[in-house]
């Protein structure tokens, strides 16, 4: 079985859905060469009964990257997560977060915090089929789970199932009544509780998830566990990304005009394969955030790329110096 180091797991990008596509993998790795990257969640059914092998598709300068899977089957979760680690991924993880209406009429997603043996069957399964590293991204609780003692039951069973490294979404999730939106902001983070589990389970690697936004909170967040998560503020300002990597690994930090140039062979490269521009350039208008000029920027860019034969000038005409005065 493949272990991977604690260091590997100190920084990390979510998985989110309709953002963390290969295209803004791609774009994350420059701006942090040392964070894991994660897909949108996949669905094992997707993989295995509808053979949507191009959800797979990745470029080797991802890595190191996970794939999230959800679902509920162990035998199809088996199979997915062979799929994954046939296509090249370095971890599998399960998705027992996600609180939408759609995963939880599929039996996956947050509602299976209710199942912790169901979820240690499924892990079973996954890692019998894998070499990779197999991990769990869960919740603090779901609905009426309001003990520290649910989540601690949880993560017992999933340290008997073998799982080294479990991702903590400090939140709690609510099945009924609230929106996937509403669940990131409404219920109230509880961080103490993640550490308390790290301090009760030191065996454990535990990765933390949820309104981290800025350097030093990842720098606390480090004082009492292996890994930090960024979600959101990730995607929405994304040079957070690379102020991170200089404070954890002492890393210059790269000028943002930089970073796009580096984009370009990429972007070109994808063109030329049939990709639209806006497909890629949708995860780029946060990369000038809080600068001036960044509303020019964003303002361009939103309103070119999805102009058909809309190409790699209009970002040079995004970053013109009279962007600045928009």
């Amino acid at each position: 079985m493949h272990r991977l180091a604690p260091a590997d797991f100190r920084l990390s990008v979510a998985p989110m859905m309709d953002w963390t596509d290969r295209h803004c993998r791609y774009f994350h790795r420059l701006l942090s060469p040392h964070a894991r990257l994660y897909t949108e969640m996949v669905t094992s059914a997707a993989l295995v009964r509808g053979k949507q092998l191009r959800l797979l598709e990745h470029s080797q300068q991802e890595h190191p990257v996970a794939l999230q899977l959800g679902g509920s089957d162990p035998l199809e979760l088996a199979q997915a997560a062979r799929l994954g680690a046939q296509a090249g991924y370095d971890e599998v993880n399960l998705n027992v977060g996600c609180p939408s209406d759609r995963v939880q009429s599929g039996r996956f997603g947050a509602c299976l915090m209710r199942e912790p043996a169901l979820v240690a069957d499924c892990v079973k399964a996954m890692r019998d089929a894998v070499s990779v590293p197999v991990t769990v991204k869960c919740r603090i609780g779901v609905d009426d789970q309001d003990e520290y003692a649910d989540l601690q039951h949880f993560t017992e069973t999933m340290l008997d199932a073998g799982v080294e490294i479990l991702v903590v979404h400090a939140r709690k999730a609510w099945l009924q009544g609230l929106s996937p939106k509403e669940n990131r902001e409404i219920p109230p983070l509880d961080y103490e509780r993640v550490y308390r589990l790290k301090r009760e389970f030191p065996q454990l690697l535990v990765i933390i998830n949820g309104g981290i936004t800025t350097v030093e909170a990842v720098q606390q967040h480090l004082a009492h566990l292996d890994g930090v998560m960024l979600g959101r503020a990730a995607y929405h300002d994304p040079y957070v990304l690379a102020r991170v990597e200089a404070a954890l690994y002492g890393l210059p930090l790269p000028p943002r005009d930089g970073v796009l140039q580096h984009m370009r062979p990429y972007i070109e490269a994808e063109l030329a394969r049939g990709t639209a521009l806006k497909h890629i350039t949708r995860h780029l208008l946060g990369l000038y955030q809080g600068e001036p000029g960044a509303r020019g920027f964003r303002r361009v860019l939103s309103e070119g790329a999805h102009q058909a034969g809309a190409d790699w000038s209009l970002i040079e005409q995004a970053t013109l110096p009279s962007r600045i005065a928009a």
